[in-house]
């Protein structure tokens, strides 16, 4: 009979073997009842990192309400495969490291199949990764830069908010026509969200030459901005991009109004929602030119009843308009119940598979899941901030917002080919990379 020594120790080899085999099984095992999550229980967690503190805590409040609602929704109708549905939330601090370190726990401790979440695009990133290592899902619902489902994109993370591209293709036409030949100066969030976001927006206006249209970058945070502001003004530029967001724009804008600025040149705030415009004030925000994906006003514009509903019931609840950020995570609930119930199972490949190429309607016009980057496919907005007077006259001063623009997901949207090359400049290949899969 063949044996082993280990440590000292004569095992039988046979024995051995068996033993591997078994713990090899129990891990796959394991691994079921983890995608199933709760399977023997009548719950299913649900993770929501996301930031209740920081610069985008007004963002993160908006998420977790909505999320909320939706939850409340769903087990009143049954739940998820009829287990209800309960949601766990961590604060991000719009810090990445914290961002993983939350998502390992909420995969690991609390069992959830799925986070949603991220206001930081860095987060968003930080916490697909997670995802991916642990065969979990992660759905973004604020993260702009074209990196989370660009470089960074995997088959565990989904996006069902816009991103910079869509923001900068809907503005494009609008900018060109009004400020062609004009000088830009871009103060920007030294981050990926901030990169990306000015790098797109200078390529669909032609102000790639960073000598001629000079740039400053901005930390994460940052309590004060007249520095930049005052580099802006001495260049002479004619319009100033902002690539900042929640509270760091909040405070930009306002210094921006303070210095004058606004009387010399026309500010772009490239991806706006109303609790930043709220935060800087209607004499601030006048004029002011941006993009979003959706705002409460669009389904009354439109007439589009969920979106009507879900607007009437958020306000009931907490006596204002939800913005794009609880658009996003209330619609994400849906989509992922929807998901599961198509699947039949909790199984994360099973999931994903499900969503690839999906249509829904949520709080708008239809759109669709993009099987090659898992990018929401949607209709987009370009705004310009209505005058101080009329957003003052609005219930709950919230109707900042016309839209000077809109443009469909697939106009809007980057194409499989710029795709493709920007990922094979970083040596990542078309196909998404998924769990298991070989390097």
């Amino acid at each position: 009979m063949k044996k082993l020594t280990l440590g000292g120790i004569t095992v039988n080899k046979k024995l051995f073997s068996g033993i591997m085999i078994l713990c090899y099984l129990s891990f796959i095992i394991l691994g079921y009842i983890t995608d199933a999550n709760a399977t023997d229980s009548g719950i299913v967690k649900i993770g929501l990192n996301y930031p209740e503190t920081g610069p985008y805590a007004k963002q993160g409040l908006d998420q977790k309400r909505a999320a909320e609602i939706a939850i409340e929704e769903i087990n009143a109708s049954g739940g998820i495969m009829g287990k209800k549905v309960q949601l766990v939330a961590r604060d991000t601090k719009s810090n990445a490291k914290i961002a993983k370190g939350n998502a390992a726990e909420l995969y690991d401790g609390e069992g959830v199949p799925m986070i949603l979440g991220g206001s930081s695009s860095a987060v968003a990133i930080a916490t697909g990764e997670v995802a991916l290592q642990k065969d979990k899902l992660f759905f973004a619902t604020l993260s702009y830069s074209t990196e989370t489902t660009g470089e960074y994109g995997h088959r565990h993370i989904f996006r069902e908010c816009f991103d910079a591209y869509f923001a900068g293709k809907v503005m494009a036409e609008y900018l060109n026509k009004h400020f062609k030949g004009q000088k830009y100066f871009y103060i920007t969030a030294n981050y990926t969200w901030g990169w990306t976001t000015e790098s797109v927006l200078r390529s669909f206006t032609n102000t790639k030459d960073t000598v001629k249209y000079p740039e400053v970058l901005t930390e994460l945070g940052a309590k004060d901005f007249k520095s930049a502001l005052l580099e802006a003004k001495a260049s002479g530029a004619e319009v100033l991009v902002l690539s900042l967001f929640g509270r760091d724009m909040e405070i930009a804008v306002k210094q921006a109004d303070e210095m004058g600025l606004k009387n010399r040149m026309q500010i772009i705030v490239p991806q706006l929602n109303e609790d930043m415009a709220q935060g800087a004030g209607p004499e601030a925000m006048e004029g002011i030119i941006g993009a979003t994906p959706w705002m409460w006003s669009v389904p009354f514009k439109f007439n589009y009843p969920r979106g009507i509903a879900f607007v009437k019931k958020f306000e009931e609840r907490y006596s204002r308009y939800p913005t794009t950020s609880g658009a996003s995570a209330y619609v994400i609930m849906y989509e992922y119940k929807a998901a599961v119930e198509k699947a039949k199972t909790f199984n994360t490949k099973a999931v994903i598979t499900a969503l690839e190429g999906r249509k829904y309607t949520g709080l708008k016009d239809e759109q669709y899941w993009r099987k090659f980057d898992h990018q929401s496919i949607q209709t987009v907005y370009a705004v310009k901030v209505k005058p101080a007077t009329e957003v003052k006259k609005s219930k709950y001063q919230m109707d900042y917002f016309d839209i000077i623009a809109d443009m469909k997901g697939d106009e809007a949207a980057v194409d499989f080919k710029e795709w493709n090359e920007i990922r094979e400049m970083v040596n990542m290949k078309p196909e998404l990379e998924e769990f298991g899969a070989s390097h």
